[in-house]
């Protein structure tokens, strides 16, 4: 394995802290940033709109192979178009795992993902990166934190936004998408073997930014000396 290939496989439940560590660590080693959680969430709101129910079969099979989705510098492209205030909505967050359930979405999805990883140094968050995506990963951490935790930061990140919400709806989305996530036949959410779990409880994003950071250049030193 060479550094240039080296790719971080970073998983855990929603709202554990993924997407934004990852960003900051990939900033702060200077590696690029894949949030496949908003390829999930692409899928989710355009299959949604176009009235195609989550479940297996011709109809999201055929919906799927007119569905383009493309991987940009500022994010991701539906068909085109930037979609990136859309796929955060509570309606997303509510249906984004049934989705993501499908044998056929996640197959869908595998090749776009790793052909990420074969382009350069890579950091990827999601629920199955080093356990489907990336087996092979340099390093496999697995993100948690408690239920109430999560549920709170989504809250906020909500009410930033100016979206209506409470914290009991959140907490019980956030535990749905859990059941779902750890229950589904394809790619159920699972810390990966020899991934490194961190608690996220009680740390500030940068303290925990910094851990992850100093977990990845460790390990990153000992591909770049064999």
């Amino acid at each position: 394995m060479s550094v240039s290939s080296f790719v971080v496989a970073i998983d855990g439940p929603a709202g554990a802290g993924k997407s934004t560590l990852a960003k900051k660590v990939a900033d702060r080693l200077g590696m690029r940033y894949l949030d496949t959680g908003a390829l999930y969430r692409v899928m989710a709101y355009s299959l949604h709109a176009d009235g195609i129910l989550p479940e297996e079969g011709t109809e999201i099979e055929k919906a799927l192979t007119n569905l383009s989705v493309q991987i940009v510098e500022n994010g991701l492209l539906l068909n085109g178009k930037d979609v990136g205030k859309e796929i955060r909505s509570p309606l997303v967050d509510s249906i984004v795992s049934s989705y993501a359930a499908l044998p056929a979405v996640r197959k869908h999805l595998l090749s776009l993902q790793r052909e990420q990883g074969q382009k350069g140094a890579l950091v990827a968050d999601g629920r199955d990166m080093g356990t489907v995506v990336f087996p092979d990963a340099a390093v496999k951490i697995f993100l948690t934190a408690s239920d109430e935790i999560r549920a709170n930061r989504r809250l906020l990140e909500l009410r930033e936004r100016g979206e209506a919400v409470s914290y009991e709806e959140v907490l019980l989305t956030i535990r749905e998408r859990d059941k779902t996530d750890s229950e589904r036949s394809a790619a159920p959410l699972r810390k990966a073997d020899g991934a490194i779990e961190v608690n996220t409880d009680g740390l500030t994003i940068e303290d925990a930014a910094e851990l992850l950071a100093a977990i990845i250049s460790e390990r990153k030193r000992s591909v770049a000396g064999r």
